[in-house]
């Protein structure tokens, strides 16, 4: 059997593979993490998606513990500002659709909808969002609706779980500050016996076969292990540089290459939580707004060959309003695309190193937690099966050619289309068989066996909610609904309604919980 795992990067991806490692398979292999101090962390991926649960429950960790420690917000869904036209925006959320004898609530809305927007009639999480409420009751409970919590016992730890067991939908995610997040987890793996080792990598090893032997470093001198992580971000210094793997672009489908951010402190209290990221369309791309306990992390994914980098600062902080004026942007160059393969003889690359798309749908950090689980799945031993590579590999890399489609299909589908940026995004390349789904969605929805076929994180509301909302492709409902009675739908509509005006009375704000579990803390 292997017993030594060295990573390579800290920040979110090491640090999160670190800990996961630790809880998964105890002391029966040693951890390493090598990290320089000198290296600044993008630190920018601050929304994950509702499967993060899994990866928080696997370590054994409730929200009281580790929420308060990293500013961290609930996460009910995606809001797109200005995508359609300015001043129109709907809500993606975690909410899978109701269904009426046979055909989901898009459906019967497209049909005969009561009112003009598809998100308030056919998801309850709209309303909760737009009035800022907190998912949980002040007493901790989750608010009613189709998924049922598993509850542990005062003293016991939650269930574990991975990816491939979301059989039902959880009805949030997280924001929190991922700075924060890698030092808690530092800490929680550290405590559980990984080696924290502060130095800079000076040389990648390689063996006669090419795999590498061990790294040097500066004042460690060398580290050898059996199996190496690779986290040190876009610039993949042991998958990449070492041994030399191609990386494969997706600038032809997504051009957005570079992004400037700024962390602005506000009162919440005064401004609101809204329990939601935000995703503004702007002239050459769009804005990111994340609201954390105590600040807001705002930034501008743009394409360079529409707009530059002075420019795009000023945008903005134009945006973010007189409480950025004095605060540092930081200013990122994006590498948008995948490692042709992740695993590589004894290396596997996890995070940025492994592969990257733009953050509009909060992606970061999933792959993270599915690189991490699929090791686990797939963990070798002295034989060093090449089918658990491969079979890793494909994994990996279907996920993340799923994702690109899907952030394609946004640019495709918006209706915006006021200047070149938003003009191009309509003849722009698509993936290979994105065009033909598009065609066909035009006659019938989207159904699970229309869309991506392999596992990308996303299911098939989320291709209704973005086709509905965005506006650009002509849509029409099932023929047959004019053959058949709609007093079924029109009373789940309005059920709906009555639960969605019900919870607004009846939740706490975000702000009113949060500030409760940070008071627990004291």
């Amino acid at each position: 059997m292997l017993s030594s795992v060295v990573i390579v990067g800290g920040g979110t991806s090491g640090w999160m593979t670190a800990a996961y490692l630790r809880a998964a398979l105890g002391g029966n292999i040693s951890v390493t993490l090598v990290e320089s101090d000198r290296i600044k962390t993008i630190g920018v991926g601050e929304a994950t998606f509702s499967t993060v649960r899994h990866y928080f429950d696997y370590l054994g960790l409730t929200e009281n513990e580790w929420m308060p420690r990293c500013n961290a917000t609930y996460k009910l869904g995606i809001r797109f500002e200005n995508w359609r036209a300015e001043g129109h925006y709907f809500y993606h959320p975690f909410e899978r659709l109701r269904v009426v004898d046979g055909f989901p609530l898009t459906d019967w809305w497209l049909h005969s909808g009561p009112g003009d927007r598809f998100d308030q009639d056919v998801f309850l999480m709209s309303a909760i969002c737009d009035a800022e409420r907190s998912p949980r009751y002040l007493n901790g409970r989750l608010f009613e609706q189709d998924y049922v919590e598993k509850t542990a016992g005062d003293g016991a730890v939650p269930e574990r779980t991975s990816l491939s067991e979301q059989d039902t939908q959880f009805p949030y995610a997280y924001q929190f500050d991922a700075s924060l997040l890698a030092d808690f987890l530092a800490e929680y793996a550290t405590a559980r016996g990984a080696r924290h080792v502060v130095d800079d990598v000076l040389e990648v090893v390689r063996d006669d076969r090419g795999w590498i032997s061990h790294i040097t470093t500066q004042e460690h001198g060398e580290i050898a292990g059996d199996l190496f992580v690779d986290c040190t971000g876009f610039r993949g210094m042991l998958l990449n540089e070492a041994l030399g793997e191609p990386f494969i672009s997706y600038q032809d489908t997504l051009p957005n290459d570079r992004a400037v951010a700024l962390r602005v402190p506000v009162d919440m209290e005064r401004r609101g939580l809204r329990p939601c990221t935000t995703a503004t369309a702007q002239d050459a791309g769009w804005i990111w707004t994340i609201p954390l306990y105590g600040r807001i992390g705002t930034g501008y994914v743009y394409a360079s060959d529409y707009c530059s980098p002075e420019e795009a600062e000023r945008t903005l902080r134009e945006f973010a309003g007189p409480e950025a004026a004095e605060l540092e942007a930081n200013h990122i160059r994006m590498r948008v695309g995948r490692s042709r393969d992740s695993w590589v003889n004894n290396c596997v690359a996890i995070g940025l190193s492994s592969g990257f798309v733009e953050p509009l749908e909060s992606t970061g950090i999933f792959f993270i937690q599915q690189g991490v689980e699929e090791l686990v799945k797939h963990f070798p031993d002295a034989r060093w099966d090449p089918g658990l590579r491969d079979s890793y590999n494909r994994v990996v890399a279907d996920s993340k050619d799923g994702v690109r489609e899907f952030l394609a299909l946004h640019y495709r589908a918006a209706a915006r289309a006021d200047n070149a940026y938003w003009r191009d995004a309509k003849t722009r390349p698509v993936p290979d068989g994105l065009a033909e789904r598009l065609e066909g969605w035009q006659s019938k929805l989207p159904t699970p066996e229309t869309v991506f076929p392999r596992y990308h994180g996303f299911e098939c509301y989320s291709y209704l909610s973005m086709l509905i909302g965005l506006g650009g492709v002509p849509l029409r409902s099932a023929p047959v609904l004019g053959l058949m009675d709609g007093a079924r739908a029109r009373k789940e509509f309005q059920l709906l309604r009555d639960q969605a005006r019900d919870l607004v009375s009846r939740l706490p704000s975000q702000y009113a919980y949060l500030s409760r579990m940070h008071a627990g803390q004291g």
